[in-house]
C-alpha cells in the first residue's frame, strides 16, 4: 500500500507532480503520478526514454510530439511514445495521472546527458 506524503512531491516553475509507486516506495517496473499543470504553463521541449500513459481527470492540455499538436481533455487518454520530442501545454488548469517503466530518463535538446525524473524513482 502506497500513500501520497510530502517528501514525494516535486514542484517545478510549471507543474507539480505526486509521486505514487516507484521502486523507492516499493514498485519494481513502474512509477506513477500525478501533474497539475496551473492554466497558461508551457514545460520545455524533451523526450523521454520510455512510453508514458497520460490520462486527464480535468483540464485541457496540449501538446506538441513529433511536430503535431493535439489538444487532450479530462476523461480521455494521451500515450506519448518514447525519444520523441514533446512540450505540454496547459490550455486552462489540468490535472493528470501518468504511469511510465520506472527506468525512464528525460533528454532536452541542446543540453549533455539525461536527467531523471525525481517523481518516478
Amino acid at each position: 500500500m502506497i500513500s501520497p506524503a510530502p517528501e514525494n512531491v516535486t514542484a517545478t516553475p510549471n507543474a507539480t507532480m505526486t509521486g505514487f509507486a516507484a521502486p523507492s516506495r516499493g514498485s519494481a517496473e513502474l512509477s506513477s503520478w500525478q501533474v497539475v499543470m496551473p492554466a497558461g504553463s508551457t514545460g520545455p521541449e524533451h523526450s523521454v526514454s520510455r512510453e508514458q500513459v497520460w490520462t486527464l481527470t480535468a483540464g485541457t492540455l496540449e501538446v506538441t510530439c513529433d511536430g503535431r499538436t493535439e489538444k487532450v481533455t479530462a476523461g480521455r487518454t494521451l500515450v506519448l511514445p518514447p525519444d520523441v520530442p514533446r512540450r505540454i501545454h496547459s490550455a486552462d488548469t489540468f490535472e493528470a495521472y501518468v504511469v511510465m517503466r520506472a527506468d525512464g530518463v528525460v533528454t532536452v535538446p541542446g543540453e549533455e546527458g539525461t536527467r531523471v525524473l525525481p517523481w518516478a524513482r
